[in-house]
Formats: C-alpha cells, sequence, structure tokens
C-alpha cells in the first residue's frame, strides 16, 4: 500500500458514492463539504465508486454521478478509482489478516446468528463467536470471514462530534470482511482503499460513524496510518426517514443539470452546512462562482452536526416517484 501520500503535508480528500441511482440531497451534502475542507487547506479531492455489491447497481449511475458532479463545479483529481478492479488489493489484505491468525471462517447463517446471540450491538445481534473455535466451527461449502476483534476500546475524535469510544467486542462483536458469496464487505474495501490512495481526511454521513471504530482496528492491524473523520449530519425527510438512494428517493438533480440548477442545490447543501452565502452575493452566480466562495469561506465549527429536515428549494426527492439513470 502506497504510503508516500500519507508524508504530504496537503490533505488528501475523497468521495466514494455507490453507483445504484443518481445522487441525493445528503449525498450532495458530503460531496460538497469533503471537497471544500480538502480545497480549502489547499488539498487534493479523489472520487471512487463503491461498486462492489453488483446486485444494486444501475447500468450508467456512474457517469451520471459524474456529470452531476462536473455541473456542481466539484472537479477531481487524478482517474476515478472503481472498487470492482481492486478485488487482488483486498485479497492481498484478508490473506495479511490470515497470516496473522486475525481471522476465520465462518458457516453460520443469520437465523443461527440471532438464535445464539445474548446481545445486540449496533449493527443487530452480536455474533457469539462459535466458529472461533475450530471443533465448534459450522461446516459450509461457501463460508464468510470474520475479522477477531480484541476486547478492548477504540477511541477517536471525529472533527465534527467530537470524542468517540466504542468497545469492539461488546459492541460489535467479530465482523465480517468477506461474505459468503465471496464479495469484499465494505468494512475491509473502504478503510484498504483509503491507506492505498493516501487519503487523510474521510467526510461521510454520520449513519457511517458506528462504522469507523472497526475501520480504525482493522488499519491498525495491517500497519497503516489513521486519517481524520468527519461525520456530517443525516439530511432528513419531516417524517424523520434518511434521504438515501436505498429508500427509492428521487434524486434532486437531473441526469444532465443546468447551471441554474446546479447553483440552487449548492446554495441549499451550503445552507444546511451552515454556510449561508453573504446577502451581496449575485442571485446569479454560476456553480464556479459559489464553489470558489465556499471553499475560500467553509467553516467546520458552522455545521450543526445534529441530523434534521432538508427539503431545499429546486430538490424535487419528497415531491416525484424514484428514477433510473437514462
Amino acid at each position: 500500500m502506497n504510503r508516500s501520500a500519507h508524508q504530504k503535508t496537503l490533505p488528501v480528500g475523497r468521495f466514494a458514492p455507490s453507483p445504484t441511482g443518481w445522487l441525493h440531497f445528503g449525498s450532495i451534502v458530503t460531496a460538497l463539504a469533503s471537497y471544500c475542507l480538502a480545497r480549502s487547506a489547499g488539498g487534493s479531492w479523489l472520487v471512487r465508486m463503491e461498486d462492489l455489491d453488483r446486485a444494486r447497481l444501475v447500468a450508467g449511475a456512474d457517469s451520471v454521478i459524474l456529470y452531476q458532479l462536473e455541473a456542481l463545479g466539484l472537479l477531481w483529481d487524478g482517474p476515478i478509482r472503481y472498487q470492482s478492479r481492486c478485488l487482488p488489493l483486498y485479497q492481498a489484505a484478508l490473506e495479511r489478516l490470515q497470516r496473522q491468525n486475525r481471522i476465520y471462517p465462518c458457516g453460520c447463517s443469520r437465523t443461527q446468528i440471532t438464535a445464539e446471540s445474548h446481545e445486540t450491538g449496533v449493527d443487530g445481534p452480536i455474533y457469539s463467536g462459535r466458529c472461533r473455535q475450530p471443533e465448534q466451527r459450522r461446516r459450509t461449502r461457501d463460508s464468510a470471514w470474520r475479522l477477531r476483534v480484541a476486547p478492548l476500546a477504540v477511541r477517536f475524535r471525529d472533527g465534527l462530534q467530537g470524542e468517540q469510544r466504542q468497545q469492539l467486542a461488546r459492541e460489535v462483536g467479530d465482523f465480517i470482511i468477506r461474505r459468503r458469496d465471496g464479495q469484499f464487505a465494505y468494512q475491509l474495501a473502504t478503510p484498504v482503499d483509503d491507506a492505498d490512495q493516501g487519503v487523510t481526511q474521510v467526510v461521510r454521513g454520520g449513519d457511517l460513524l458506528g462504522s469507523t471504530a472497526r475501520q480504525i482496528y482493522l488499519l491498525k492491524l495491517l500497519g497503516q496510518p489513521q486519517p481524520a473523520y468527519v461525520h456530517l449530519p443525516l439530511a432528513l425527510h419531516a417524517d424523520g426517514r434518511k434521504i438515501s438512494k436505498s429508500a427509492a428517493d428521487c434524486p434532486c438533480l437531473p441526469a444532465r443539470p443546468s447551471p441554474q440548477q446546479a447553483a440552487a442545490v449548492l446554495r441549499a447543501a451550503l445552507a444546511f452546512l451552515g454556510q449561508n452565502l453573504p446577502p451581496q452575493f449575485p442571485p446569479q452566480a454560476s456553480p464556479a462562482q459559489i464553489i470558489t466562495w465556499a471553499c475560500q469561506s467553509f467553516d467546520l465549527r458552522r455545521v450543526d452536526p445534529q441530523p434534521r429536515c432538508a427539503v431545499p428549494d429546486g430538490c424535487e426527492f419528497n415531491r416525484a416517484p424514484a428514477q433510473g439513470p437514462a
């Protein structure tokens, strides 16, 4: 894995959407904050497509996402990285953990895990650890691989949410890094990619805060540095539901937005982040002008860390059925 980027003084940020649909308001908020925090410090900004879950991919969504980012003025550095093209990298990490005796095969089904679990953790029933012991291991043709966690607390300071502490064994348990179907899990692929790409600044939604301790733990086992983390407030519907592609929410931008549409969404996203444009700012400003101001003026201290309703003008996700890319 490449360490050279970590030796630079300038930050390396990234935006890592899943091409399971177009950008929605919450993903635009994340992309914008990540971009501004990296660019305001003179750093670089990468885009990575997290496309490992092939069953959920929407054909053409990656191209639409990239076009929407360009329309918003969020221009990336270097080539686009696709996780589906990085499988040897994840396999090498898994084999390294295997040599360290940190992982083991698990043949337990979800029903069995639920029946044998005595605690509920951040992601549901905590795995009992049955397959840790070879003599108790369930033998199946296709097994998942779990990371053996130590009974210790992982502590880190989030740039927005403050001090965090998670006792992995008690709150998470041994977690899957490769699924029974052979797909590498998010908890492995994401930190491995961040390390390999030299990412020093991870900005993402608050719903992923509970995954961070696992990823820090895994990075330490792999001998990789820990990036700085910022977990943003979730954008919610009026009824409290998270705005997301998985909920079939309609995107708030068309596939090929006009400058006026892109500018309206940028203004709404900045307002959600507490970065209000000054009254004298030109009402007909282009996306490039808005982005220039945002990179010069972005202040993380003005972001409210709490989730809240977001129904900005010009965003249609509460008013139309979901659609797929053309």
